[in-house]
């Protein structure tokens, strides 16, 4: 919980005591349902909540704006981007069901009302979204290839509307296959933790 209080000094109350009870809650699912690696469970406020956060370092969402995280896993990042903007709509999609059951049970526990876990695969969402998230799902050319036309145009946030991915590792290659134009961010820019020293927030506009 201190990790999330050195960067996110500002929470209220209420936020404060989601994210403390994020440990238990992943710990009780994760139990049944192993969704985060044991290895690193004990780094779950690091690798996998701080990580999460990195998006609103990069991009504050608007009270109203719609978010589609694509291969949630366990709830990465949505849950604790969901705890953070309890005023944005999130919708947390993956294929594979007992994931999307913890994810359900971590959202329930907390009482988020404004996430919606689907067990669906991306292509077979209807609707439209201000921006996609996710984390390391597959190649970026495959990532675009299935969301681009589900965001719409427009600025639901301090960035314009678009995909905000959590990656590691040298992307250039990756990326140059889109040919499109991407915003590499550092996340090593906000938080100092040596984990962060390879991993980056990529963007791109709609």
């Amino acid at each position: 919980m201190e990790l999330i209080l050195k960067y996110f000094p500002d929470l209220t109350e209420a936020q404060k005591e989601q994210f403390a009870a994020l440990y238990d809650l992943y710990a009780d699912w994760n139990a049944k349902i192993n969704v985060v690696s044991r290895k690193d469970f004990d780094q779950l406020y690091l690798r996998h909540v701080l990580h999460s956060l990195a998006i609103a370092k990069v991009c504050r969402f608007e009270a109203g704006a719609e978010v589609l995280d694509v291969g949630c896993g366990g709830g990465f990042p949505s849950i604790p981007l969901a705890i953070l903007f309890p005023e944005v709509k999130f919708v947390a999609a993956d294929s594979i069901r007992k994931k999307i059951t913890v994810v359900e049970g971590v959202a329930n526990g907390l009482g988020l009302k404004n996430i919606e876990p689907r067990c669906v695969r991306v292509e077979q969402i209807p609707e439209h979204f201000d921006y996609v998230v996710s984390r390391a799902v597959t190649a970026m050319p495959e990532f675009v290839g299935w969301i681009w036309h589900k965001i719409r145009r427009g600025q639901k946030g301090t960035l314009p509307n678009g995909i905000l991915y959590l990656k590691g590792g040298d992307l250039a290659e990756e990326l140059a296959l889109t040919r499109m134009r991407w915003d590499l961010h550092a996340i090593s820019d906000f938080f100092e933790e040596e984990f962060f020293e390879t991993k980056k927030v990529v963007y791109t506009a709609k």
